[in-house]
């Protein structure tokens, strides 16, 4: 499920230490405007329709569910920060950075300020090139055109020289390596968003909790003590039978399984909504069942405060559970942090999200990145 934008920057300089600032560039854009994905390697070329020293050039591929005019806006600012001063003169001129937005999906886009995609970036092989290093599936939607069928129409032909390669920060978070991702969470904290953010930046193929197709979760919520021994109890096959099938599928095209929970939370949720016989019973089924079941490489938690809880839910408007009570949720945390103590052979990643809104802050989803690399190197 794509739940952002693919847009790709252009990035050049040749004023000071080109390569730091490429670098540092690179950097400010993935910590405050989305996260990059991929990078162009860096090229050397000569300075287009003005006589100047020859820039350093790359290109980049981002995720973020902005705007094209708020990247823009964000893009001018990160050239101010670092150290951009445009000129009034008219004409092309010296810059130590320049970050020009290309392609936005494959929308089109004029108006005063932005037009995308970028009018001149077919005339131009210091675009094209770093552009193809990308393996984009993109079009122009405007000339209807793939990558090498701009390049060949070109008539630049400037002498654009590859330098080296150039580091961004989700290479320094080898999540490739798991077989099996468990991000977990009480009911509102963000798991699921950021089982999709994730597995769209990383190529993860997804797990995601079927709650919506259980027909005993509404009348759970309406009477909790006649339908939670049904409930959990269709939970707990359903949840057994989807990681299994999808634990045992493997997909050559992604790298690894990123799920919105781990079956354990069926022993959690069930010791708060079980009566002690029913609990019993339970326990004795789920522990037959758990000896099974493969193991996550890396289970993370998101903390999130009892209060953001109650209204991130009443945000997302799901009608049976906007009476779910805060000591409900207290309870259930409790569980989770019980059960967590308890594991010594689980590699377990504990993360507060209670003041951070990693959907509309590029820089509260930059911090659960560094977060998880910490944890992974």
């Amino acid at each position: 499920m794509d739940i952002q934008n693919q847009v790709v920057l252009a990035i050049g300089s040749n004023q000071g230490n080109r390569l730091e600032v490429m670098q540092s560039a690179i950097e400010c854009i993935h910590n405050e405007v989305g996260t990059i994905v991929k990078v162009s390697r860096l090229y050397e070329t000569p300075a287009w329709g003005f006589e100047s020293e020859p820039f350093y050039n790359c290109a980049l591929v981002m995720h973020s569910p902005l705007s094209a005019d708020v990247i823009l806006g964000k893009v001018l600012s990160l050239e101010k920060k670092l150290g951009r001063v445009r000129s009034e003169s008219e004409g092309y001129q010296s810059r130590i950075i320049d970050i020009d937005v290309i392609a936005f999906n494959e929308d089109i886009i004029a108006t005063e300020n932005l037009k995308i995609p970028h009018p001149l970036m077919q005339e131009r092989m210091f675009v094209l090139l770093p552009m193809r290093d990308l393996n984009l599936d993109w079009r122009h939607p405007i000339l209807q055109k793939y990558l090498p069928e701009l390049l060949k129409a070109s008539e630049d032909k400037s002498n654009c020289k590859v330098i080296q390669n150039l580091e961004f920060p989700l290479q320094k978070i080898p999540l490739e390596r798991f077989n099996y991702i468990a991000i977990e969470g009480n009911i509102g904290a963000g798991k699921t968003t950021l089982v999709n953010k994730i597995a769209e930046d990383f190529n993860a193929k997804t797990v995601l909790e079927r709650f919506a197709d259980n027909p005993f979760l509404p009348k759970f919520y309406e009477d909790q003590s006649r339908y939670a021994f049904s409930l959990e109890m269709s939970f707990l096959a359903d949840r057994f039978q989807q990681i299994s099938d999808d634990l045992a599928q493997f997909d050559l095209f992604k790298d690894f399984i990123v799920a919105d929970y781990h079956i354990f939370k069926s022993l959690i949720f069930a010791k708060v909504t079980l009566s002690d016989d029913e609990y019993r019973l339970y326990r004795k089924l789920f522990e037959i069942i758990y000896k099974e079941m493969p193991k996550p490489d890396l289970y993370i938690y998101l903390y999130q405060n009892t209060d953001r809880l109650l209204e991130n839910i009443k945000q997302r408007g799901r009608s049976y559970e906007q009476e779910i009570p805060a000591d409900y949720l207290e309870k259930i945390n409790r569980g989770y942090l019980d059960y967590i103590k308890s594991q010594n052979d689980l590699n377990i990643l504990i993360i507060d999200v209670s003041d951070r809104d990693f959907v509309k802050n590029q820089e509260d989803y930059a911090f659960i990145l560094e977060e998880i690399r910490k944890k992974v190197n």
